[in-house]
């Protein structure tokens, strides 16, 4: 090897929980140990990995970093940090004020820690709330340890600030999440400044279709300025809505050289990578410009460091691990596995037994059943691979017997999901039959039942109190007992839902409670199509944030890949509620007719809403461009002032929205992603004025712009004839 600077270096995907600090310690120490085991001497962590990134107010709790403190010390005493570098990270309070960190420690020693530099605050993520942002750029100053720490170690400070380590063979800075997806990134000025190595920490949770961007924006990066990029995430559900995917990666000069799993049932993973730092000098210096600008580069502060990170001359010879091509799912996967997996993690978590879903027999229930489906799959299929803390947490939650463990996922998903048909005089035979079918494919145990004596029984209390009995509106009721009834249908399944749930685990001899799955996707709580406290209220919901199209095409996806061919059944059927009366046994009420839209156009209003933040004007005057072939002016007027009517009356239920697994960058979430009040006047008179004005211009201007067509098509005609009794007569 002679002098050839070669490292092998580890980055991980960890499966952490908010404030299980034991756990998080644990899982930690499991991986430096297998990034050991690997031949690494640097393992980097997911971001604020000791307390979990999910924390939130926590943080603004002195107990959070005193345990977090506490973790650290513990590292120490254990002997994790001899002979390895470990980037591990926390909250710290310094100078009286909290920063989001990292902590790179060695032999026993804090070597420094790097406050983050600029802070996620916007969409699921408000770090403002919690941390302030380092503002001393290319500044350091010195930390005072905590006591505990001081008597274990012997050191009293540490350099904090932003920082970077010279080892005695190469410079090592790290990055935390968002600074790499910031506009003027930490990691072009450090790669620079002659810092070889960079490494991310991140909490960067998973939505759909996004995983290119972080690979892409790590490619790019170390393709303009070169270096080593390493990047850790989180993964799993750390006890919110959000799903963090993991796949940890480490790219080279452009060029991926090693990526984890995305969607993994595994706690710890560790990925390690062989890179040539020789390799890394070559590059940048083959790049007249970027030799220009280095040269001018303003330096970074370094703490001198006697330790190396790469492989110790005489030592076993090591080839530097090769490109590879990123591997990207589909979105209808992406759809399976990040719902199965947050779901799981949910259940192990919450000390359930197992899962309740009404199973109508419709696409979105449907899609929750398939995907309940898929995590059996999962766990067996992990269990068949030798994972034994999945072995563990399906003999626990499935409560199989010592010496038993899951035969197969059908096998499996009998145990832990228990699907119920609640139908009605109101119910056709197609849905109740593609319910069973389903259930029968997935292995769920299902119930099926008629509640139509309780539906009576509540309308014949209100006669009893009012005199008065509601009635459809095929039998001349009026809109609003129209309205009652089907609610009434609706409210009562999620009562007999939650009783259910609490029971059944008794009725089969097992001990526990069920959660209760929701099934609305993203449309319709965007739309308010949804009564509010009905059987879509539920203690959890995976497909909450995914829109009907992805779940129509997951649904296709799902009868091939899933092995559960009824969906493709469900998704060829029209969407409908069920709740008014049939028509020779037939149904007359679809979703699409109720809501005066269809579900494409309820997708373009959320991406223009939420992603374009379009209010009525502005989403009128993008529709016009958009839908110019397809609508006059006042159909799109219309077609805008109906969506934001009914978005403005529903809104309110978006406060109630059962808590669901964040896919999509328009979900109405009200509790923390979509922060807009659900008070409105329905009416919007100002902006509705507005659309009618511009739609009655827009017209005139085609109107005219058709008039001087024809008048110019005309003249051309008959210069035309012109032209030609010239000719003739010539």
């Amino acid at each position: 090897m002679g002098n050839q600077r070669v490292a092998i270096l580890a980055t991980c995907n960890l499966d952490q929980w908010a404030m299980d600090f034991e756990g998080n310690l644990r899982r930690i120490t499991r991986s430096i140990a297998e990034a050991r085991r690997l031949g690494a001497r640097y393992r980097v962590g997911p971001e604020l990995e000791i307390p979990g990134y999910g924390c939130e107010d926590h943080f603004t709790e002195h107990d959070t970093v005193e345990h977090s403190w506490e973790c650290v010390a513990e590292l120490m005493r254990g002997g994790h940090t001899d002979g390895m570098v470990c980037d591990v990270g926390m909250p710290v309070m310094h100078r009286g004020v909290r920063y989001n960190c990292r902590l790179l420690l060695l032999n026993r020693r804090v070597l420094l820690i790097r406050p983050k530099l600029h802070l996620a605050n916007d969409g699921n993520y408000r770090e403002t709330r919690y941390f302030a942002t380092w503002k001393r750029r290319r500044q350091v100053e010195e930390h005072t340890l905590p006591a505990e720490l001081q008597q274990l170690t012997g050191q009293q400070r540490c350099p904090f600030g932003d920082a970077a380590l010279c080892f005695q063979d190469t410079v090592l800075a790290a990055e935390t999440c968002e600074e790499l997806f910031t506009p003027h990134a930490p990691h072009i000025g450090l790669a620079l400044a002659g810092v070889e190595i960079i490494s991310n920490g991140s909490g960067s949770h998973h939505q759909l279709r996004k995983l290119n961007q972080r690979l892409d924006l790590m490619m790019s990066g170390t393709a303009k300025s070169g270096g080593v990029y390493l990047y850790a995430n989180q993964r799993g559900c750390d006890g919110g809505r959000l799903y963090f995917d993991g796949c940890a990666a480490v790219v080279v000069n452009g060029q991926l050289v090693a990526q984890g799993s995305q969607f993994s049932l595994k706690e710890v993973e560790v990925v390690t990578a062989t890179v040539d730092l020789d390799e890394v000098v070559s590059y940048r210096g083959a790049v007249a410009s970027l030799q220009e600008q280095a040269s001018s580069a303003e330096p970074v502060p370094l703490v001198h460091v006697e330790f190396s990170l790469c492989c110790p001359p005489g030592s076993a010879f090591h080839l530097p691990s090769p490109p590879q091509e990123p591997l990207y799912l589909d979105a209808e996967e992406e759809i399976a596995r990040g719902p199965a997996c947050w779901l799981w993690d949910y259940l192990r978590r919450a000390g359930a037994s197992g899962f309740l879903l009404p199973l109508s027999g419709g696409a979105d229930s449907s899609s929750v059943a398939a995907i309940v489906g898929c995590m059996c799959q999962m766990v067996c299929a992990a269990v068949a691979a030798g994972d034994q803390d999945v072995l563990a947490d399906a003999m626990r939650v499935g409560q199989y017997n010592e010496g038993q463990q899951p035969k197969n996922a059908a096998e499996l998903a009998n145990r832990l999901l228990t699907s119920v048909y609640m139908g009605t005089e109101n119910s056709s035979q197609e849905t109740q039959d593609r319910a069973s079918q389903l259930a029968g494919q997935v292995g769920a145990y299902h119930l099926s039942v008629k509640i139509d004596s309780v539906v009576a029984a509540l309308t014949n209390l209100f006669s009893a109190i009012t005199g008065r009995m509601p009635r459809f509106r095929v039998h001349g009721g009026s809109p609003a007992e129209n309205l009652a009834l089907q609610n009434i249908q609706a409210r009562l399944r999620m009562v007999l839902a939650f009783l259910l749930a609490q029971l059944m685990p008794w009725v089969r001899g097992r001990s526990g409670f069920l959660l209760v799955l929701g099934s609305a996707n993203v449309d319709e709580g965007l739309r308010g199509y949804l009564t509010k406290y009905d059987c879509s209220s539920a203690d959890i919901n995976p497909i909450g944030g995914v829109s009907k199209a992805d779940l129509r095409r997951f649904l296709q996806w799902g009868a091939l890949h899933l092995g559960y061919p009824a969906l493709a059944e469900v998704e060829a059927a029209p969407p409908t509620a069920e709740l008014e009366p049939l028509k020779d046994g037939a149904v007359e009420q679809t979703d699409e007719q109720d809501m005066g839209m269809t579900y494409e156009e309820l997708g373009v209003y959320g991406r223009l809403r939420k992603i374009s933040r379009c209010g009525p004007i502005s989403m009128f005057r993008a529709l016009l461009g958009r839908w110019r072939d397809r609508y006059s002016p006042a159909e799109v007027a219309e077609k805008v002032k109906h969506f934001f009517k009914f978005y403005a009356i529903n809104r309110h239920k978006a406060t109630t929205l059962t808590p669901s697994y964040h896919a999509e960058s328009y979900s109405p979430d009200d509790n923390r992603f979509d922060h807009r009040q659900f008070l409105y006047n329905f009416r919007w008179p100002w902006q509705f004025e507005r659309i009618d004005q511009l739609a009655q211009h827009a017209q005139q201007q085609l109107d005219g712009g058709a008039a001087q067509s024809s008048k110019v098509g005309t003249a051309a005609v008959q210069l035309e004839e012109q032209h030609e009794a010239a000719l003739a007569g010539s």
